[in-house]
């Protein structure tokens, strides 16, 4: 199987993207037809998205890296915008088998913020220049919709150019609408994936596909900027399942997608499973963004934490996003969904720092606004 070369350079990446003569085969001729149906009719079937899956090599890759770093230039110019990640608790009711801060982990040393060390994080944050903040958490029984309705509230009459997301799980449309209503923008939630019967094997019996797709709509139907995702390379995980992630992502329309590769935790019961790949996953970044070509789309930091380069290489494949961590140093290694996750011991000032250099270096820029979604008048 290809495998992308690692450059020690994020410069020798770039050079990679330029007008070449290939010698074809059929798979990729037909795969590079299928992008440009793609690109003109931003839908492909879903035989048609399990063969890009399952056909991907070097000239594809070439091919659809720089048509999708065309198409987001086209949407949103060189800007990149920064997400202000404060992780508020790893305390979780939930026990799916991939996560390290799944119920059932009696080796997970847990936390929860209290709302002035929230509000702390708020206000270094907006110091540095961020105009977006991120409130993740487990779904922690303790934060009751009226308490996180609270915060929100606070922070938004305090910054007035700020947006606040939530990625805070499951509730009932009622306590969406609430939450909503004292001002939180968005609202992401990952899907996982799909298919029904691969979201089984990855949760227990007591969570249902069935509501987490219902939660879904219902945020839509309020009125949040929603955003979905999935893993790349979990266990079980087959090119049709992958093609139903882009199909239902296709259908949906989610204002954000972000996707990143599967990296297994040590007290799951993937431990043993092998981590995606992250040349799936530029690919499948590149596809969302032809798909969609004003959705935003983070270069998250599991890709980060597989490969140094990994916020730059998702950029360059059509993401838009970065989300540098505001948590309180003291909690930082405790958020731990996976194994070996990275920046979890620099101060925030110096990772936006570290961040905003390394976006430079490819020929971005940072741009220090709420970064809403444009397709926003499309939806």
């Amino acid at each position: 199987m290809w495998v992308m070369p690692m450059a020690k350079d994020i410069s020798l990446y770039k050079t990679k993207f330029k007008d070449t003569e290939y010698d074809r085969d059929v798979e990729t001729d037909k795969s590079i037809a299928l992008i440009d149906k793609l690109e003109k009719e931003r839908s492909l079937g879903l035989k048609e998205y399990k063969y890009l899956v399952e056909n991907l090599n070097e000239e594809v890759f070439d091919y659809i890296s720089k048509k999708a770093r065309i198409i987001g230039d086209e949407n949103y110019g060189k800007d990149v915008y920064l997400r202000g990640l404060i992780e508020i608790s790893n305390i979780c009711k939930n026990d799916c088998y991939y996560c390290g801060i799944r119920h059932s982990n009696r080796n997970c040393d847990r936390y929860r913020l209290t709302e002035e060390e929230i509000l702390e994080c708020a206000d270094e944050g907006y110091r540095l220049g961020y105009r977006t903040f991120v409130m993740q958490g487990g779904e922690d029984g303790k934060f009751e919709p009226d308490y996180i309705c609270s915060i929100v509230k606070k922070i938004k009459e305090k910054y007035k150019d700020v947006a606040v997301t939530l990625s805070l799980g499951e509730y009932e449309k009622e306590d969406y609408q609430k939450m909503f209503d004292a001002g939180a923008d968005r609202y992401l939630l990952r899907h996982e994936t799909a298919d029904k019967e691969h979201y089984e094997k990855l949760h227990p019996k007591q969570m249902s596909f069935d509501h987490r797709m219902k939660c879904l709509q219902d945020l839509k139907e309020i009125g949040f900027q929603v955003g979905c995702g999935f893993m790349v390379g979990s266990p079980y995980q087959t090119s049709t399942t992958l093609a139903k992630d882009l199909k239902f992502i296709e259908e949906f329309g989610p204002h954000m997608c972000g996707i990143g590769p599967f990296i297994p935790h040590h007290d799951t019961a993937f431990k043993d499973e092998k981590s995606g790949s992250i040349q799936m996953t530029l690919f499948l970044i590149a596809i969302l963004r032809i798909m969609r070509p004003k959705m935003l789309i983070p270069a998250t930091t599991s890709l980060s934490t597989l490969d140094n380069l990994g916020r730059e290489k998702g950029i360059l494949a059509g993401a838009n996003v970065v989300m540098p961590n505001l948590s309180p140093l003291k909690t930082r290694k405790k958020y731990e969904l996976y194994d070996g996750k990275v920046c979890t011991g620099d101060e925030a000032a110096h990772c936006i720092g570290c961040i905003t250099n390394r976006i430079n270096n490819i020929g971005y820029e940072v741009a220090k606004v709420r970064g809403d979604s444009k397709c926003l008048s499309t939806m």
